[in-house]
């Protein structure tokens, strides 16, 4: 085996082992998430962020991770669009809030900064629907905590019809 493949063999069996402590481990796949559950999401989220005048990117995605839905307000950071759609795809993939994933490297487990896709800041959350992830939302253009809260908002009214 090459010394590239072993590495990279490598770096995947620590993140499983590094980040074990955040899932729960009944986390299944559903069916993705629909365009019209996506904007729903979206919508919720995005009137939290103008409630609070901040200036914020919302995305969408599926339990691959690819991309459903996308919206953003007037004025909202250039880097922010970029960073919704990744903390997004790093919420559905690793079936997980990218907050728990900084938590990781906050415990000196540096080695997630060289997992591609990870996104280790607030802001990314696991969609669910009948206990099965469907997908994730993702806000970003303010503090960790404010992003967070934005795409928290997008889920508390898909929750209570979903």
């Amino acid at each position: 085996m090459s010394t590239s493949r072993l590495s990279a063999l490598t770096a995947v069996l620590l993140l499983c082992s590094g980040v074990a402590a955040y899932a729960d481990d009944s986390d299944q796949y559903g069916p993705d998430i629909t365009l019209a559950e996506a904007k729903k999401i979206a919508a919720g989220a995005l009137k939290e962020c103008e409630a609070n005048e901040w200036y914020m990117a919302v995305a969408v995605a599926d339990t691959h991770g690819t991309l459903v839905y996308y919206e953003k307000t007037d004025n909202t950071e250039l880097a922010s669009a970029k960073i919704a759609i990744d903390k997004a795809t790093s919420a559905a993939t690793f079936k997980r809030p990218t907050g728990a994933l900084g938590n990781v490297l906050g415990s000196g487990k540096l080695y997630m900064l060289t997992v591609p896709g990870v996104v280790a800041a607030p802001g990314g959350l696991p969609i669910y629907k009948g206990g099965k992830i469907i997908g994730a939302v993702a806000a970003s253009g303010g503090t960790g905590d404010q992003d967070e809260q934005c795409a928290k908002a997008g889920l508390a009214g898909f929750q209570v019809q979903g």
